[in-house]
C-alpha cells in the first residue's frame, strides 16, 4: 500500500529578530516588539524603493524623524502625540515600505498586517492601540508634507507633480527639516535617541508628575 501523503506544514508566519524575538505577523504580541529591532530595520529600509538621489537610501528610520520634526511644530502635542507620530512607519520594520500605488493593487490584507502590527507596536510602548483618528490625520498632514520634500529633492518629482499627490506644504521650509540621506547606523542612531528623549518626557507624565 501506498503510504498516505503528509500534511503540509503551515507556511512560517513569524520573523526571528536580532534581538532574539520572534515576532508572528499574524498575531503579534507587544511582549515580542523591541525598539532595537524597529531603529535596526527602518534604519535598512529605503523609502521610494529606493530610487532616490544620494549616496545612501533615504530610511523609514529618517523619514520618521522628518515626520515627527514636522508634526511638532504644526501641533501643539504632549510626549505620546510625538511618539506615535515617530513610530508612525513602525510596522514597516517587518513589513517593508510598500509604495502607495502598490498598497492600492495588493488591497486590504496588506492593510490587516499593519494595523495588527501597530498595536503590537503601541501597546509594547504604552500607547493606544490604535492612533486616535483627529492625531492620526494630523500626523499624516505631517507625513504628506515630509512626502512633498522628499519627492521633489530626492526622489525626482517635480513641484508641480509633487503638489497633485501631496500638497503644498504650508509653514516648513527645507532647512527646518534633516532631509539629506545618511548612513543607516546614523539614521539607528537617531531614530533610538529620539524615542529615548520622547520617553524621558514621558516618565513624569506616567509618574503622575
Amino acid at each position: 500500500m501506498r503510504a498516505a501523503p503528509r500534511p503540509k506544514a503551515a507556511p512560517r508566519a513569524w520573523q526571528r529578530m536580532l534581538s532574539g524575538r520572534r515576532l508572528d505577523l499574524l498575531d503579534p504580541s507587544p511582549l515580542d516588539v523591541e525598539l532595537s529591532d524597529i531603529a535596526h530595520g527602518l534604519a535598512r529600509v529605503a523609502r521610494w524603493n529606493g530610487q532616490t538621489r544620494g549616496d545612501h537610501a533615504f530610511s523609514v528610520a529618517q523619514h520618521s524623524l522628518v515626520v515627527e520634526a514636522i508634526f511638532r511644530r504644526q501641533n501643539r502635542c504632549n510626549a505620546d502625540d510625538c511618539l506615535m507620530a515617530l513610530l508612525h512607519d513602525a510596522p514597516e520594520y517587518v513589513i517593508g515600505d510598500m509604495i502607495s500605488p502598490f498598497k492600492a493593487v495588493v488591497g486590504g490584507g496588506y492593510k490587516t498586517v499593519e494595523k495588527r502590527l501597530e498595536a503590537a507596536v503601541h501597546l509594547r510602548f504604552g500607547l493606544p492601540a490604535a492612533t486616535p483618528r483627529g492625531l492620526k490625520e494630523k500626523i499624516k498632514k505631517a507625513d504628506q508634507t515630509a512626502a512633498f520634500f522628499e519627492a521633489t529633492e530626492l526622489a525626482g518629482f517635480s513641484r508641480t507633480e509633487a503638489s497633485r499627490f501631496f500638497g503644498e506644504p504650508r509653514g516648513i521650509t527645507l532647512d527646518m527639516i534633516p532631509i539629506a540621506p545618511m548612513p543607516a547606523t546614523e539614521a539607528q542612531r537617531l531614530f533610538a535617541q529620539r524615542f529615548a528623549d520622547i520617553e524621558a518626557a514621558r516618565l513624569p507624565l506616567a509618574a503622575g508628575g
